[in-house]
């Protein structure tokens, strides 16, 4: 089964839509086999990955409504080695038809269930709120990725989202976890930047990254041309930094299955 990991953060403009695409290409760097799911319905992960909103058909509305099968809307991303679930304005009707059916909730995680097999990783972009889009993206994940700016604004923010990840954790979903916070658009020179650092390592402890992403020009320029950055500057410090993000990843995730090994001698 693939690890599927949500990137969610109610809060715009932190880098959540960056990480999914850049996490994306650099898992695939590392050979593992990813589907990068958007479920925004601005499609800035589906432009950002290559691929034109505009022109796709088949894309996570139709799944998610049921009016076509996962399988006939995932594309290839061919410089960024990995699959896409698309989006774009047609999922803005998505959360008004499925307000009255039952199991509006599951319907991401069930879609998923049926091509888990052809993956290792799962990333799924979330919209910057917490509706029933976001909750269909929590349902069906194991783990979130909380990419935030190191200020105390954002605090507050990600005091809600907890909350709600608590929520699901409760009464839907009882593995969904906190994977990590990523700081993100980091400056260490900055006071301010290094208080709310201190904070959220007070709260949060080992579940901050230790690798945090710097503010970084080709970061911002590679969606305008449908690259990861790591295809545009793989040289650039945004596309080392989520290198070593998708290493620290697989390393954890390396050790979390080493201990949950049985001991030597039992069952």
């Amino acid at each position: 089964m693939p690890r599927i990991l949500s990137i969610a953060n109610q809060k715009g403009g932190v880098g959540k839509t960056t990480t999914s695409v850049n996490l994306a290409a650099s898992l695939a760097a590392y050979k593992q086999r990813v589907l990068l799911v958007d479920i925004d319905p601005q499609g800035n992960a589906t432009m950002g990955a290559g691929i034109d909103k505009h022109r796709c058909k088949t894309s996570i509305y139709h799944v998610l409504t049921e009016k076509a099968q996962i399988e006939d809307a995932i594309v290839t991303c061919e410089k960024g080695r990995f699959q896409l679930l698309p989006a774009n304005g047609d999922l803005v009707a998505a959360e008004v038809e499925l307000m009255q059916e039952i199991g509006r909730e599951t319907r991401l995680r069930h879609a998923l269930k049926r091509v888990a097999a052809n993956y290792d990783y799962v990333i799924i972009d979330c919209p910057p709120s917490l509706n029933m889009l976001t909750v269909n993206a929590l349902v069906a994940s194991d783990g979130v990725i909380i990419p935030m700016q190191c200020e105390y604004y954002a605090l507050e923010g990600l005091s809600a989202l907890n909350n709600t990840i608590k929520q699901i954790a409760k009464l839907i979903n009882p593995n969904l976890c906190i994977e990590g916070i990523l700081r993100t658009m980091y400056d260490p020179r900055s006071s301010l930047t290094n208080a709310v650092s201190a904070q959220l390592r007070k709260y949060f402890g080992s579940r901050v990254y230790r690798v945090s992403i710097p503010r970084n020009i080709r970061l911002a320029e590679a969606p305008s041309h449908g690259l990861p950055a790591l295809v545009y500057d793989r040289n650039s410090k945004g596309s080392i930094a989520y290198l070593a993000l998708a290493g620290e990843i697989l390393r954890q995730a390396k050790e979390k299955r080493e201990q949950d090994k049985p001991e030597n001698g039992e069952a």
